[in-house]
């Protein structure tokens, strides 16, 4: 399980990021408040990452 927990706080990290550079949000605290799904509809629908 302690596998699973990082390598979706990883992701989450990762998605948080680019979001940040693509300039969707630059509230970095509303990103963190995302769950990983959100954050995986935001990047797909404002930058097209799968």
């Amino acid at each position: 399980m302690q596998y699973l927990r990082k390598a979706v706080e990883k992701k989450r990290n990762y998605l948080i990021q680019l979001l940040v550079k693509a300039g969707v949000s630059k509230e970095l605290e509303q990103l963190q408040n995302l769950t990983l799904t959100e954050l995986e509809l935001l990047s797909k629908k404002h930058m097209g990452v799968k």
